[in-house]
């Protein structure tokens, strides 16, 4: 037992002349300081790279938003192209309902197709504008003719030659129409 002291004596006498030795070693002070250094250093490192993964996850998340949003403009793009190749037809069945016919059933077999025509497209989102009796908007309007007349005021459409759509909220094709204004001073 008493060697084990002995042995347990230099150590601690070993362990204390080494912490005032540089030529010893690091000391315990500077082992905790460099772990602590390290520690410091990965948890920095730790922090960036959480940050670039909630960037990545973000921009990701951005880029697939953009994506979808992207896609709804493309198939609204070539719903736009279809409509506006449908639009001259129902211009011409407009025009055919107005020519009077013998033929009573055949008229009304037209009117029939017209109207499913008309509201299967409005359903799509295709919505005519109203312009008779609306004051001229040049946004929605295109003017062909201009007539000076009293009664009726300045700028107002007084008949419609060709009806507008808009589709989605945005224009597709501007109505044609007769604007009214007022009459030249003399």
């Amino acid at each position: 037992m008493r060697g084990a002291k002995k042995v347990t004596e230099e150590t601690e006498i070993n362990a204390a002349s080494a912490e005032h030795d540089p030529a010893a070693g690091p000391s315990a002070t500077d082992e905790l300081a460099a772990v602590q250094a390290e520690r410091d250093h990965l948890l920095a490192e730790r922090s960036d790279l959480r940050d670039q993964l909630l960037r990545a996850q973000a921009e990701f998340q951005n880029f697939r938003k953009r994506m979808e949003r992207e896609k709804v403009e493309l198939s609204d793009y070539a719903a736009t192209e279809t409509l506006r190749a449908l639009v001259p037809i129902l211009d011409d069945f407009a025009r055919s309902l107005k020519v009077e016919t013998a033929d009573r059933e055949y008229a009304k077999g037209v009117e029939l197709i017209y109207q499913r025509l008309t509201e299967s497209l409005k359903r799509l989102g295709l919505e005519p504008i109203v312009s008779s009796g609306q004051p001229f908007d040049p946004h929605i309007h295109h003017a062909v003719e201009m007539v000076e007349i009293e009664g009726v005021p300045d700028n107002t459409v007084l008949e419609e030659y060709q009806r507008g759509y808009n589709f989605k909220g945005r224009l597709l094709r501007a109505a044609m129409v007769k604007v009214a204004v007022a009459p030249a001073s003399k």
